[in-house]
């Protein structure tokens, strides 16, 4: 079987239009070969795109003036999770002087002027971070909205700043969603490392728990420093943490974790470890645990 003619140098191959392939001199039949996919409608790519900024990318060509990136797709540009329902499709903000972007794979919405900031990301443009995390405030729940909020202010490579936050909840007011972003910036916490961190304080609240510091420093008498704790709840020396899948896999970061462990234990502080597998009944059990510990340091409930 003959191999494709190659692309034409002006294109490329990571997503083009078919009318730039047409004014290149390509046929339909070219681009109707087996090395090009078409992952949107009227768009050609070397290859099929998998992860959301090849996707991004290869949809690029397709942008109108004033149109950007927003919702989960901004974030995702930004390294920045979302629930999997806000992440499928690439999300597409539209000037009101157009239709809306549509397609299969794609979602748009409309654009008000001055509602949005706008920057280039990783060379597109895009929705500012937290404009679009308050977008999602009417597709995703209180819970959900927290996490992306504590993803944001987290402690490595922060995203943004508390204040950026607050500011942007404060401009969205009357719109769609207001309600439940502001009652998830009472529960936004700076610092975090990871989602499940964050689940495991909100389960902490919800069990009636007070509030701990996030990945607080623990130092000795002498002031030496000793660890960071996930969630420390510092007048009672109890400390609640999230052991990820590298704590048991990485045998260096096992045997820290033992001394790690050690030297809060001769410092007096209690240590209560949840793992993914605690779910549910067993997650209550820890929980239970950790209250048990903060009033058997004097806490009352």
């Amino acid at each position: 079987m003959p191999q494709p003619a190659p692309l034409p140098s002006s294109l490329d191959p990571a997503g083009f239009t078919v009318g730039d392939g047409t004014a290149a001199g390509m046929t339909r039949r070219r681009m109707r070969a087996s090395d090009l996919d078409a992952p949107f409608h009227g768009i050609r790519t070397r290859g099929r795109p998998a992860e959301t900024h090849d996707r991004v990318i290869a949809y690029a060509p397709k942008l109108r003036p004033g149109e950007a990136f927003s919702h989960g797709t901004a974030l995702a540009l930004v390294g920045v999770d979302v629930p999997a329902r806000s992440a499928g499709e690439l999300h597409v903000v539209t000037p009101a002087v157009y239709e809306r972007a549509r397609g299969a794979g794609v979602r748009g919405h409309e654009a008000i002027a001055g509602q949005l900031r706008v920057g280039v990301v990783r060379g597109v443009p895009t929705v500012h971070p937290v404009d679009a995390w308050c977008q999602l405030a009417t597709d995703l729940s209180v819970r959900e909205l927290v996490l992306v909020g504590d993803a944001l202010t987290r402690r490595n490579r922060p995203i943004s700043a508390r204040g950026e936050l607050d500011e942007a909840v404060a401009r969205w007011s009357g719109r769609r969603g207001v309600r439940r972003l502001r009652d998830a910036l009472d529960l936004v916490r700076e610092r975090t490392d990871s989602y499940p961190e964050t689940t495991l304080r909100l389960d902490a609240a919800d069990a009636g728990l007070p509030e701990p510091e996030v990945n607080g420093r623990v130092e000795d008498d002498r002031g030496r420093f000793v660890a960071y704790g996930d969630l420390v709840y510092r007048d009672h020396r109890t400390i609640l943490e999230y052991d990820g899948e590298q704590h048991r896999l990485d045998d260096a970061q096992f045997a820290r974790d033992v001394r790690r462990l050690d030297d809060l234990a001769r410092l007096g502080w209690r240590v209560i470890r949840v793992t993914k597998a605690d779910r549910g009944s067993a997650r209550a059990v820890k929980l239970a645990r950790v209250r048990e510990s903060l009033v058997a340091h004097g806490w009352t409930p």
